[in-house]
C-alpha cells in the first residue's frame, strides 16, 4: 500500500507556510534601506579608506580621483594596485562624491554619498567627516 499526503494536510502546510509569511514579511519590510546605508557607511568608513591610504602611501599623495584606486594613473610609476576591485558606486548606483584635498578634512579627503535621494548636502547624505 502506497503512503501518500492527503488534500487536507497539504493544505494545512500551505495554510501554515501562509500564515508564517504574514508574521515575517512585514518585519523585514523597510529593512533594505538599512542595509544600504549601512552598506554604504562601511565603504565610506572602512573600505574606502583603506585602499586611499595604501594608494598614499604607495604614490606619496591621496588620489585625484577614486577611479585611480582601480586604474594606473598618469604619474603611476610606483603604483601597485589595483586597490579596489570593484568601482566606487555606493548602493543606489551613484558614484561616491571623493574630494582630494578635502573641504572638511584639509590633510586628507572628503568621501561621501548622496544618499537615497541623489542631492548632495541633504539629510540623508553619509559622510566621512562630523556635522
Amino acid at each position: 500500500m502506497k503512503k501518500a499526503f492527503t488534500l487536507i494536510e497539504l493544505m494545512l502546510v500551505v495554510i501554515i507556510i501562509g500564515v508564517l509569511s504574514a508574521m515575517v514579511v512585514p518585519r523585514l519590510a523597510g529593512r533594505s534601506e538599512q542595509a544600504r546605508i549601512q552598506a554604504a557607511k562601511t565603504d565610506i568608513n572602512s573600505s574606502i579608506p583603506l585602499a586611499l591610504d595604501l594608494y598614499e602611501m604607495d604614490m606619496g599623495h591621496y588620489p585625484e580621483s577614486l577611479d585611480y584606486l582601480r586604474t594606473r594613473p598618469p604619474d603611476g610609476e610606483s603604483w601597485r594596485g589595483p586597490y579596489l576591485k570593484k568601482k566606487s558606486i555606493d548602493p543606489w548606483n551613484k558614484p561616491y562624491i571623493y574630494k582630494a584635498p578635502g573641504d572638511h578634512n584639509q590633510d586628507g579627503y572628503d568621501l561621501s554619498s548622496s544618499g537615497k535621494d541623489g542631492q548632495p548636502g541633504t539629510a540623508d547624505d553619509i559622510v566621512n567627516w562630523g556635522e
